[in-house]
């Protein structure tokens, strides 16, 4: 403990594998390399693909490469807490380290959710106006939506290590994950939480509750435009386009959503249940969206297929 007058921080915290089944820490610890290492490779050859193949370079594709840098970034942030737990049982991480780990965790969600929503815009573009989709999402104006998003999550997410930093800990020190997350920091504080609890609902629900509203508008309008084309075919194919973003968009939202809810209001929640949760939210979206735009983009496939006949 460091003691300064009547402050006491912490040094470092204790991280939480999965518990009830630390015995198996090791046996477990081979999905996650399997989840991890598909995540890695998948997110790797859809930026490769995409890069090495000219006909990718329009803005669906650009905001796909977003998303796979942000999947890899939030990869990247857990895998060495998590297999260190599994593997080595390394479970102190310094009070710092813990807050920066935290404050890059939150920033890639919020830029994942952000870039979920400037896809559903391009759909909604892409379908809407189909003449007008180059022109509206230029080169130019994709780099400024993927600038504006990255600068929104981080000036947002600023606050909260200092918030954190001010509070006074005591007792337990013992997290509930094997990743450093804001409501379970502040919950180990013996400081009045109010404005850490209010700032970060606010700051949730400005940035990713808008976000979904948003995505759920788009489609609205979407199958609005879709209604009203000639055939059922083209209904179909129109519809087609945004069966992959869909998915991701289940994919990422349902367990982030109900991880906050756990946080906030699941005191009764078992602790198993809360880390499988955290863990979907965290591993499975980085690992599934490379699977689901290969498999439903023919363009990633075919040029994927193409890259393997040169191999």
């Amino acid at each position: 403990w460091e003691l300064n007058g009547s402050f006491y921080q912490p040094s470092a915290f204790l991280m939480m594998g999965i518990p009830g089944l630390e015995g198996f820490h090791h046996w477990l610890s081979i999905p996650f390399c399997v989840l991890y290492l598909i995540a890695l490779l998948g997110n790797c050859v859809i930026l490769f693909i995409i890069k090495k193949t000219q006909s990718l370079h329009e803005p669906m594709y650009y905001f796909l490469s977003m998303l796979a840098i942000t999947d890899l970034g939030l990869v990247l942030c857990t895998l060495p807490t998590t297999l260190g737990i599994f593997w080595f049982n390394m479970r102190r991480i310094g009070f710092d380290a813990c807050l920066t780990q935290m404050y890059f965790i939150h920033i890639l969600s919020f830029i994942e959710s952000s870039v979920l929503l400037a896809m559903a815009f391009d759909r909604f573009i892409a379908i809407s106006h189909p003449l007008r989709h180059p022109s509206i999402l230029t080169k130019t104006t994709v780099i400024k939506i993927g600038l504006a998003i990255v600068l929104r999550a981080m000036v947002s997410l600023l606050p909260i290590p200092f918030l954190l930093k001010r509070l006074t800990y005591c007792g337990k020190t013992e997290l509930s994950h094997s990743f450093c997350f804001h409501p379970d920091i502040m919950k180990l504080a013996c400081a009045d939480i109010k404005v850490n609890v209010f700032y970060g609902m606010i700051i949730l629900l400005s940035t990713v509750g808008m976000d979904f509203i948003f995505i759920v508008l788009s489609y609205i309008l979407i199958i609005k435009t879709v209604v009203s084309l000639a055939t059922k075919e083209e209904c179909l194919k129109a519809l087609n386009t945004c069966v992959s973003h869909i998915c991701a968009v289940l994919v990422f939202f349902i367990p982030m959503i109900g991880l906050s809810m756990i946080h906030r209001f699941g005191k009764n929640v078992p602790p198993l249940i809360n880390t499988l949760v955290a863990y979907t939210y965290l591993i499975i979206p980085p690992a599934l969206n490379p699977i689901i735009y290969s498999i439903k983009s023919s363009h990633i496939r075919e040029a994927l297929l193409r890259a393997l006949r040169r191999k």
